[in-house]
């Protein structure tokens, strides 16, 4: 899978083969991957390091310039989505299109609960019922029911593994 993201980058411009980590410093840890369906993993992971890009630290990318920084993960969540849609699965574009906004509102509101959304958005990625626990996160910032049914879906060591790698990611 990783080699798959850095190299695919790469690949795709000269400037993020030259912000890529070296192999023998790249994280390789899943994080939100191990909750969504296998077929879409991928895709999961490469927008989440677009994420981390954007708000934490990156795996496999170091990008010391903030502009760079922005474009390579709008690229990265563009490509996940992408990868997402050549499975044919709509509906789970739709969901992460959704998490990638409802973590951009969190981040620009300075309020905490994108955990929750990653894993809960995971758990049940194109299987829908989510709108109620997302409005409650974007209204009122109450991620509780997000991570409840990123619970119910995952279980709970599944979920503690995944925010507690967000946890170490984000900070």
């Amino acid at each position: 899978m990783w080699e798959t993201i850095a190299s695919e980058a790469g690949a795709e411009s000269e400037l993020w083969r030259s912000v890529l980590r070296p192999e023998g410093g790249r994280a390789t840890e899943p994080v939100f991957s191990p909750l969504a369906p296998p077929e879409l993993g991928l895709g999961v992971e490469t927008i989440y390091e677009g994420y981390l890009v954007h708000y934490g630290r990156p795996r496999l990318f170091a990008p010391g310039d903030g502009d760079i920084a922005l474009l390579l993960g709008d690229y990265l969540y563009a490509h996940g989505l992408v990868r997402v849609a050549e499975a044919g699965d709509v509906d789970a574009v739709a969901d992460l299109a959704e998490l990638i906004s409802l973590c951009a509102q969190g981040r620009a509101e300075g309020r905490d609960g994108d955990g929750a959304a990653w894993a809960a958005t995971a758990a049940l990625l194109g299987r829908g019922g989510l709108e109620g626990a997302r409005r409650d996160l974007r209204v009122r910032g109450d991620a509780a029911e997000l991570e409840a049914e990123a619970r119910r879906a995952a279980g709970d060591e599944a979920v503690d593994a995944a925010l507690a790698a967000h946890a170490r990611l984000v900070g």
